[in-house]
């Protein structure tokens, strides 16, 4: 019997409903993960009822990556299933998911849908639409595609450094190739939607991708197009047609100062032939590919004209970003943060399941050497902690007050105590990963959540300080998943102490 999870990313298109109602079959699937990426929600996801459970986690538009990652992190099958959330699924994808996956040897890690793009009835596409028809036939596009959860674990996941739905999907199948691992065609077939045309601008938004291509060549080299089976791109014909627009102009501006106007004239001329040569191939090539009416033709002339150097500058911002963040470790800010917000369980005293009992408060070691240190540099000290033993009756206020006390007692007095009472179902906005408590605790203490650094034993400490815009340390413990430690190390930081952890990202004290 195949294990199996669906991870659905979304920004809250309209047919999510439907994919979630169409991915809830037979043989159902372990949990449905609906990973919101919104950044800022008005509402609720409007989401059916299901057979499966159900389970929603929150990235506030942290990017696709973010969202996968913090989708299959919450999900505990063998198989991790990703759709996106405009593509339309047959209605027995689930049979043919599982007929696709039994069977698989261990050295395969991914199986990869065939996806389907409708073209316009007609008419050749538009360019905007042509960036949708490409998707038919791509290599490892996440559109629908199926991960063993080893094989996540082991790569770590989607590089969150991209930003966009743009190159993250190849670069976690490169590196899982990498690793020793297979990706295989299942014969499951997936529909992806036409994009809608939004004029000149789609095709200006899109270069913004460029900064993206800067992170693979970073990454794996001048042959990193080759590496995951794209076409070649035309970031050298892109420079030249902006350096020869860039010296057309200068030349110019020189010939209106200097004594010498005919000879900078000249200057000025061959560039600008050189620059409309290049232009004017670039233009006729989209041209030829498309339904050639006249709004076309206007629409591409113009962005012809923008897009070499909106490209070049991107591709520029994508380098420089990549060589200043080599030179740093981005995970280390470089002022010192004002206030220190701790898990209660598993960071500052050991983690007793519902602890009612303040007679069993026993302290993480270090803790109270720590949060003294603390205090003598005049940073604020705060407690954020999810306590669902409330809403489930098994602690009630009385008793949590008391454990509380007592955790006083032992470390010392805190800034800040903010606690989550609800329950995992509630979907409220405090439990973590949720970054309310962290927000909450940055308010009540006089800063901003950037000057606070989180430090816990589990993802979701992590998960809500990064959702809040705070610094975070994870400290594993037992009960610390492999999956959330190789995260940390990707997102945050990890200290194998609190010692370590504060004396790292705060000082040592003076």
């Amino acid at each position: 019997m195949i294990s199996y999870a669906v991870v659905i990313p979304t920004i809250g298109r309209p047919g999510l409903s439907q994919l979630v109602a169409n991915v809830d079959g037979n043989p159902a699937p372990s949990c449905i993960v609906v990973a919101d990426d919104r950044r800022a929600a008005a509402a609720e996801l409007d989401l059916p009822a299901t057979a499966a459970p159900l389970i929603v986690v929150r990235t506030h538009g942290r990017g696709p990556a973010a969202a996968r990652n913090a989708g299959w992190r919450a999900a505990e099958a063998d198989w991790i299933a990703f759709l996106d959330d405009d593509v339309a699924i047959p209605a027995d994808w689930c049979r043919r998911l599982a007929k696709d996956l039994v069977g698989l040897p261990d050295k395969v890690a991914a199986s990869q849908a065939w996806i389907f793009v409708p073209g316009p009835e007609g008419r050749l596409p538009t360019d905007a639409e042509r960036g949708t028809t490409n998707l038919t036939g791509a290599l490892w596009i996440t559109a629908d595609m199926a991960y063993r959860r080893s094989a996540l674990l082991a790569s770590g996941g989607f590089d969150e450094r991209f930003p966009r739905a743009f190159r993250e999907d190849a670069d976690l199948a490169l590196r899982t190739v990498r690793l020793g691992y297979a990706i295989v065609w299942g014969e499951r077939v997936t529909t992806h939607p036409l994009a809608s045309s939004a004029g000149w601008r789609s095709s200006l938004r899109a270069q913004a991708g460029n900064a993206d291509n800067a992170l693979l060549r970073a990454k794996y080299g001048r042959r990193w197009r080759s590496l995951i089976g794209t076409s070649p791109g035309r970031t050298g014909r892109h420079l030249l047609t902006t350096a020869s627009a860039t010296a057309a102009l200068a030349a110019l501006a020189a010939g209106r100062v200097a004594p010498s106007r005919a000879r900078w004239a000249r200057y000025a001329a061959t560039a600008g032939v050189v620059w409309a040569g290049l232009a004017a191939e670039f233009a006729a090539g989209r041209i030829l590919s498309g339904p050639k009416t006249a709004r076309e033709i206007s629409t591409v002339l113009v962005t012809s004209a923008l897009i070499p150097p909106l490209a070049v500058a991107h591709r520029l911002r994508g380098e420089l970003h990549v060589r200043f963040a080599g030179r740093r470790d981005s995970r280390v800010p470089s002022g010192n943060p004002r206030a220190v917000l701790f898990d209660r369980d598993g960071t500052l005293i050991e983690d007793v399941p519902y602890l009612a009992d303040p007679q069993r408060v026993r302290p993480m070691p270090g803790a109270r050497r720590t949060l003294n240190r603390l205090r003598r540099r005049g940073v604020a000290v705060g407690v954020v902690s999810n306590q669902s033993g409330l809403a489930r009756g098994l602690i009630n206020p009385d008793e949590l007050a008391q454990v509380n006390a007592r955790v006083e007692s032992l470390l010392g007095p805190f800034d800040t105590w903010q606690v989550c009472p609800h329950a995992p179902d509630a979907r409220c906005s405090c439990r973590k990963p949720e970054p309310g408590l962290v927000i909450a605790a940055a308010r009540e203490l006089g800063v901003a959540p950037h000057e606070c650094l989180m430090i816990g034993d589990i993802g979701s400490d992590v998960e809500a300080a990064l959702a809040a815009g705070a610094r975070a340390v994870l400290v594993p413990t037992r009960h610390t998943r492999v999956g959330e430690i190789d995260h940390a190390q990707r997102v945050a930081a990890v200290a194998p102490n609190l010692r370590s952890a504060v004396r790292r990202h705060v000082g040592r004290s003076r």
